[in-house]
């Protein structure tokens, strides 16, 4: 690729194709995660994984390779906020994230389109992950990580989340929602935790940042279960 053709492949992945809502919205998920900061600014790694996590699921959702670049970033900085915190389901799971982001650039270079699965094998998926989970559990139970019922989530779901995302099934936004839920709930649970003083373990920075940046990928997660549903995000990725 030449610097010309990389630039414009840059302009093309950064900013074109983009509606006012998505535009209006992206902003505000952008704002949330410096005004955390803001509030509680003793994690600059925290607010850096909030903006590169924002970024990397919005192109996403676009359905744009540039997605991954953003999604090193994130990983590495949530590689630190998982071990620091204890969350050793999520510093696992963190680690294959940095691992599938080259991959994930390689297959969505060979393959534009979003695909989607039979009822059936959309049943077996999802039961599939329900099993996985509780195994998720046991074993995080007996590494004595902090609330192991939702850091499995975190792992085991976002595990098969993350290979489907990157085969590009429409499935993998169902499971990122219900991810980003458990999430919202584990970091809210560390945030009471550490203000009221029941733990030591992390500081309120980063908990607090990772609660607005569940939320905003929550919000992210359903928007995208509709524009793949629609076909909107093929063909987005662009070449090469």
């Amino acid at each position: 690729m030449t610097h010309g053709n990389a630039h414009s492949w840059l302009v093309s992945q950064l900013f074109t194709n983009w509606k006012k809502f998505e535009i209006f919205y992206v902003s505000v998920l952008l704002i949330l995660q410096v005004a955390v900061y803001a509030i509680a600014p003793d994690s600059f790694i925290g607010m850096i994984s909030g903006l590169t996590g924002v970024l990397c699921l919005v192109y996403g959702m676009k359905g744009r390779k540039i997605s991954f670049i953003f999604g090193i970033v994130q990983c590495l900085a949530m590689t630190y906020i998982a071990w620091i915190s204890h969350a050793y389901g999520s510093f696992a799971m963190d680690i294959i994230y940095v691992i599938s982001q080259p991959i994930g650039w390689f297959m969505w270079g060979n393959d534009e389109a979003t695909h989607s699965f039979s009822q059936q094998k959309r049943r077996l998926i999802f039961g599939g992950a329900f099993v996985a989970w509780i195994i998720g559990w046991i074993v995080l139970s007996m590494l004595h990580g902090q609330l192991p019922y939702f850091d499995s989530i975190n792992f085991v779901v976002s595990l098969i989340a993350q290979a489907l995302y990157i085969l590009k099934y429409r499935e993998n936004w169902s499971l990122w929602i219900i991810v980003n839920l458990a999430n919202i709930v584990y970091w809210l649970i560390l945030v009471i935790q550490i203000l009221t003083g029941h733990t030591h373990i992390g500081n309120l920075g980063v908990y607090l940042s990772q609660v607005a940046l569940q939320a905003a990928l929550l919000f992210n997660s359903i928007y995208a279960t509709k524009v793949w549903a629609n076909g909107e995000a093929d063909n987005e990725g662009g070449a090469n």
